[in-house]
This record gives structure tokens, sequence and C-alpha cells, in this order.
């Protein structure tokens, strides 16, 4: 059983009416290709996503948008943990190397209204200098241990995103847990360069879903293997770690 897949899904024009299985056909070509395999419960997952964008409580990126960017990893670990990461916001500077400084700004549990404001440092282009975005977002949708939705703008030094909708789902799966991500952005300066843009958007969605599986994943083998597993707990702790597969689909005219 793998400890990784990954996929990735890129779009540089508005959407057509017909959507392909890009995102599934990445995950079985991973498959196929002899690099790795995935657990037959999660190829199915991946398979019957891959029809459409993603959504939380029925609600996804932004249709309009020109620019957007899917992507994918399997983590070897309990739900629990990866959701925990994934919502205990104030933490993130600790595992996401990217972010330098993440705070909420309202009290209580993440729930749909909740606001964060969050820097992260973002690397030079040829046409923009490395910089610190400061991005702002509000949760729009959350369901427990299933998905969250958050939008907002993110300004610094010769960037702007007037607007980007973040959309996570989370599926336990055969042996840990398969998170998906999607991520569009809008606004002037994205139409005028998105290739620029790009520049940020896909590595960026790539690291963030590399540092989730290496926090969760150290955590789980860290402290739950040092303890009997609990009911319903994975047990495969310790299992050695293979590399996953990295398939990215462009779209043709």
């Amino acid at each position: 059983m793998p400890d990784a897949v990954r996929a990735s899904r890129i779009r540089l024009r508005p959407r057509s009416g017909r959507r392909t299985a890009a995102l599934a056909l990445a995950l079985v070509a991973g498959v196929s290709g002899g690099l790795t395999t995935v657990p037959a419960r999660a190829a199915a997952v991946a398979v019957s996503a891959a029809s459409g964008s993603l959504t939380c409580q029925g609600q996804g990126i932004d249709p309009t948008a020109r620019l957007h960017y899917e992507a994918a990893t399997f983590i070897k670990a309990p739900l629990a943990t990866v959701w925990k990461l994934h919502t205990d916001i104030g933490n993130w500077p600790s595992w996401q190397r990217p972010v330098t400084g993440a705070k909420r700004l309202d009290p209580g549990p993440l729930r749909a209204g909740s606001r964060f404001r969050w820097t992260i440092a973002a690397p030079a282009t040829p046409s923009t200098p490395a910089t610190t975005l400061v991005i702002t977002s509000t949760v729009r949708q959350i369901r427990d241990e299933r998905c969250t939705r958050w939008t907002g703008p993110a300004i610094g030094q010769g960037l702007r995103i007037d607007r980007g909708a973040h959309v996570w789902n989370f599926t336990a799966v055969d042996g840990g847990v398969l998170v998906r991500t999607e991520e569009s952005w809008t606004g002037r300066q994205i139409e005028a360069d998105p290739a620029t843009a790009s520049r940020y958007l896909y590595p960026g969605l790539d690291a963030w879903l590399a540092d989730l599986k290496a926090a969760a994943e150290a955590r789980y083998r860290s402290p739950v293997s040092q303890r009997p597993a609990a009911v319903g707990e994975l047990t495969t702790a310790g299992t050695p770690r293979t590399r996953g597969a990295c398939h990215v689909v462009r779209p043709t005219r």
C-alpha cells in the first residue's frame, strides 16, 4: 500500500461545459506506470470526483476564474490528525514552511463566517519582486472532517489577488486520507498576466500538500507509535515511504 499519490490539474482559460477525468487519469497513470499503487477505495474516490470541480456544501471555486489549479495527495495518518492540522490555523507556521504568520480574527471553533489573516512568502518572478502576501480569508462553508471552503484577497508588493477561492476535501480511505484541493484566483493583475500568477499558485499549492502530508505522517508515527492503537485507529505506522507519482495535465484547445 502506498504512502503517497499526487495528481494535478491546471487550467488557464474559462472552462467549457464538458469536463474531463484528468485527475482520475493522472492517479491511474501512476498505477499503470508501475511507480506506485493506490488503495482501490482511494482510486474510486478520485475517479468519482474527476467529473467536476471540488465543492463544500455545494459551493466550489469561482466558475468564471481564468486561473485555477487542482491537486491531491494521499496521507498515511488518521483523518482526525489531518483535519486538526488543517483547521488549527494559528499553528500553520509550525509546519508550513512558506507561512510566516497566521492569526484567527475571531474566537471559538472554525465555522462558517470565521475570518483569519495569514502571511506567506512569495518568490520573485521575472516581472514581480519577492514579496510577502497578506491574505485575509473568510470561511464560507465547512463540514467537520469532510471539507472547507474559504475566500478572500491577497495583497503584496507587485502582486495582488482580488479574490481567491479555495476548496479542500478530505476522504478517509484504506490506510489513510485522500486530500484534494482546488483554488482559483481572480483580479485585474491575474487576468492580465496569468502565466506569472501561475508561478505562485501551482508550486505553492503543491508545497502546501507536501507539508501537510509530512506533518501529519510525522505526528502519526511519533506519538501514536509509542502507545497501543485506539479502536479504529490506523496500525501501519513506520511503513517505509515510497515516492508518489505526479502528473500534470494541461488543457488543449
